[in-house]
């Protein structure tokens, strides 16, 4: 067995599955995230007193191996399962119901699922600015990756601001889980976060066209009130008690790479790459993230001999 640790840049979901796919193969590995909390895109900070979530909207179930997963998380009730029907809105038009896989929430919040599975994993929170030593993994998306090291066919990001409006009631909306929102220039999904969350509370959570974010990446709170004036058009709702905006950056893939992972090697190390833009087949999505950091534990465990 070797006995070079390997580093984890990126507490996300896919660097969560890294590291359990290497220590069950018995492989040192340490975990390493720049932010305070784990969970990257998968965030659910608290606001006003409860936990909402601002990056991932859900999870979708393809894959047998994470439908395990997800079949223990459900037994142990931090998972649930919430719709498979979203609404489609366009200004002046009539609501559609638009019928797909089934969509899972959480009642802790999406980031609760990589506490989980990190519950015995302690992060270490470090900027990392240069490449470690030894054999790493850049779990995090391209344009990061890429200020460390080449990264192979890299793919480009779309950036989302998030807004979150706290509504005193959300009887008026026009629908009860989500809605797709097509033709804005400012809206593109929205989701009523206490149906996901199943605790009922008026919170709608708003993600931006990438057009209006790229407009508000140096001041994110200069969205909100184009975007409540969005959600006004598009819903009809009075003006929110409260508001939060936050800046994804690089919120989604605008491509994705023909395979799981990648794997190469550098100045006489391994660097890994994993995250949802590893994602060879399907759009990218939380389940591929998962997928993507368990392929590339395993890869790593077969080259390093252990």
């Amino acid at each position: 067995m070797s006995e070079t640790t390997v580093t984890i840049v990126g507490a996300g979901i896919s660097g969560a599955a890294c590291l359990l796919a290497l220590r069950r193969a018995g492989v040192p590995a340490r975990l390493v995230d720049r932010g305070r909390a784990p969970g990257g895109r998968m965030a659910s900070p608290l606001l006003h007193d409860r936990r909402v979530d601002i990056g991932a909207g859900y999870f979708t179930v393809r894959d047998d191996d994470f439908r395990a997963l997800v079949g223990d998380w459900a037994e142990r009730g931090l998972v649930r399962e919430w719709t498979d029907t979203f609404t489609v809105l366009r200004a002046g038009a009539e609501p559609e119901s638009k019928t797909g896989p089934t969509r899972w929430g959480t009642p802790g919040g999406l980031r609760s699922l990589v506490r989980d599975l990190l519950r015995d994993v302690p992060v270490e929170q470090t900027d990392v600015d240069s490449l470690p030593p030894r054999d790493v993994v850049l779990a995090m998306p391209d344009p990061q990756s890429a200020r460390l090291t080449e990264v192979p066919d890299a793919v480009d990001y779309d950036p989302v601001i998030t807004v979150v409006l706290g509504l005193a009631t959300a009887s008026s909306l026009p629908f009860t889980d989500a809605a797709f929102v097509q033709d804005d220039p400012d809206v593109e999904f929205l989701a009523l976060d206490g149906a996901r969350r199943g605790d009922g509370a008026p919170v709608l959570v708003a993600h931006t066209t990438a057009a209006r974010a790229r407009r508000h990446l140096d001041d994110p709170d200069s969205a909100v009130d184009p975007v409540v004036d969005a959600v006004r058009r598009l819903t009809g709702i009075t003006a929110p008690e409260w508001t939060h905006a936050h800046r994804w950056t690089f919120a989604k893939p605008s491509s994705s790479h023909e395979a799981s992972f990648g794997l190469v090697e550098h100045d006489g190390r391994l660097v890994g790459f994993a995250g949802d833009q590893w994602c060879p087949e399907g759009s990218p999505r939380v389940e591929s993230a998962w997928r993507s950091g368990t392929d590339l534990g395993a890869a790593l465990a077969a080259q390093l001999g252990a």
